[in-house]
């Protein structure tokens, strides 16, 4: 945010201290933090019945139960033929497919069966097709043995129930709905589940030097943030309502965000106390209230979050403001924003990932620091180019280790963050 204001909107002298009613204090300690964004995000959003196909990444607002047993009828695990009684046994006419309705099979006899299939009531296992033999004449069939002996009963047979019965709870409320759980979901009966709604988020980008493409110079740099954080935010289960570039003038930010009708605003930039960082001053102008004004971490102490006032319709509304330079928005981003954002969504908390240094981890001397490292055979290893405005480290990554004031040595457990994906 190197260029000063432009007239005529309302610009402000930045004053000393923090706005919204406090004085700079000391910054909150980096897990406090991340309980402060869970716990100020309030309680998730209402639920909403979603088609099955426009459920992924959201979260389930009551458990999933099953509709139906799982498989609903005993069926084939094979193919092969199914058989009643021991063997050798007369061959029916015909076979079964899955999708057939069979007639009940005679005991001595045996029927071609195909994986899926439902058994035939009578049937007492299937013989598997390497296992059979036919005779020629096709009317008696053996095992491959040519003796008498069959299959234990029950044998490759998928009984009825056996995955689960109708009424039995499958995943509990705040699952995160992926792919599999739309297959579970399908099997077992629905055809749309109820959701929370997803927090609808709108990304500003501050500053009037970032281009939105070209060639970076002359004082103007590329905006990295736009094309990182929209995906990154969108895998955390937000709706990303809204992404534009906001020039460094007070009055153009007040406007984005006090008519933002997101329940999320985030920013980029301007979070410090530099002559033309208005963040402060604009959450002072329009009645919010900080819940977190600055975390002992690095990159990214400058962060905050903020309560604004509700919108028209009485929802509650969020702003998450970030640092300026990529790495330490980053930072930002997983201390806050995917914290608050899976809350909003209802995603259940998932247990912190924990690993080992294959490697010693640099730390800062007094706060925690998040470094971008790569997963090695025996744990995890720093990556350079780690640097607050840097991004080379960051997209070979394959986490952000929570580093401990002072760093660890090999072999110290640490947790590691997700970095952006898809």
């Amino acid at each position: 945010m190197a260029a000063a204001p432009a007239s005529g909107t309302g610009s402000a002298p930045r004053r000393s201290g923090h706005a919204c009613g406090g004085a700079a204090g000391a910054a909150m300690d980096w897990e406090r933090a991340r309980r402060t964004a869970r716990d100020g995000a309030g309680a998730p959003l209402p639920a909403v019945a979603r088609p099955l196909a426009d459920a992924l990444g959201h979260a389930l607002a009551a458990p999933l139960t099953a509709l139906a047993d799982l498989p609903s009828f005993d069926t084939s695990a094979m193919d092969g033929w199914a058989v009643a009684g021991p063997g050798p046994w007369r061959l029916r006419d015909g076979g079964i497919l899955a999708g057939d309705r069979p007639e009940p099979l005679a005991y001595g006899t045996a029927v071609p069966i195909a994986t899926g299939a439902p058994v035939p009531a009578g049937a007492s296992a299937v013989l598997r097709r390497e296992h059979g033999e036919a005779g020629e004449s096709g009317g008696l069939l053996s095992g491959r043995s040519g003796g008498t002996g069959s299959p234990a009963a029950g044998r490759d047979v998928r009984p009825r129930g056996q995955e689960c019965r109708a009424g039995d709870a499958l995943l509990p409320a705040g699952t995160t709905v992926t792919a599999g759980v739309l297959g579970l979901a399908a099997a077992a009966g629905y055809d749309r589940l109820a959701v929370h709604r997803r927090p609808r988020v709108e990304l500003l980008l501050l500053g009037d030097e970032l281009l939105e493409s070209g060639t970076p110079g002359d004082g103007r740099v590329r905006d990295a943030l736009g094309p990182l954080l929209a995906p990154w935010l969108r895998a955390v289960g937000a709706e990303v309502v809204g992404r534009r570039a906001v020039p460094d003038a007070l009055g153009l930010l007040r406007a984005a965000v006090r008519d933002s009708a997101a329940d999320v605003v985030i920013t980029t930039g301007g979070t410090a106390a530099g002559p033309v960082d208005f963040l402060h001053d604009v959450l002072d102008g329009v009645g919010a209230r900080l819940l977190v004004d600055g975390v002992a971490v690095r990159p990214g102490h400058p962060m905050l979050l903020a309560a604004l006032p509700p919108a028209a319709d009485g929802r509650a509304r969020r702003l998450v403001g970030l640092p300026g330079n990529p790495l330490a928005a980053v930072a930002g981003t997983a201390t806050l924003a995917v914290p608050l954002l899976r809350r909003l969504g209802g995603h259940a908390d998932a247990p912190p990932l924990r690993t080992v240094c294959a490697a010693p981890l640099p730390g800062h001397p007094r706060d925690t620091r998040l470094l971008p490292v790569r997963c090695a055979g025996d744990g995890v290893v720093p990556l350079p180019f780690d640097g607050p405005a840097m991004l080379r480290g960051l997209a070979c990554a394959d986490g952000l280790a929570v580093v401990p004031p002072g760093g660890t040595d090999t072999g110290a457990a640490v947790e590691v963050l997700a970095t952006p994906g898809p």
